[in-house]
């Protein structure tokens, strides 16, 4: 299995940015899978994911502001954040679960400037 994430970059506070997430070697229709977040120092977070019954949920800091999605064949995971804050400002990983484990992609930098 491996993930390829992408669509992070430099964006002014109050914009947005859409992430996006690939796989190989499986699928996100069918697994619990999500976006999570990382800042120098500081533990890795979950910021948005569906749970393995297709729920969803989401930080409260990012509610409201934060879509998680997938393409209907369940290739791709997105993520569209709009009203970006400077603290959104991290790495962001996809994430899948599949064969008893998580798989992770590589990160994606998103910068959100005041």
């Amino acid at each position: 299995v491996q993930l390829q994430a992408s669509g992070g970059g430099l964006v002014q506070a109050g914009g947005s940015l859409r992430l996006s997430c690939s796989v190989s070697g499986g699928t996100f229709g069918y697994n619990a899978a999500g976006w999570y977040r990382q800042t120098p120092g500081k533990q890795r977070e979950m910021v948005a994911a569906f749970r393995a019954d297709r729920t969803v949920n989401y930080a409260d800091s990012v509610k409201g502001r934060f879509t998680i999605s997938r393409d209907i064949r369940g290739n791709t995971l997105y993520l569209q954040m709009n009203m970006l804050r400077p603290e959104d400002t991290a790495v962001y990983y996809c994430k899948l679960f599949r064969l008893g484990r998580d798989w992770w992609g590589q990160g994606t930098q998103v910068t959100v400037s005041s």
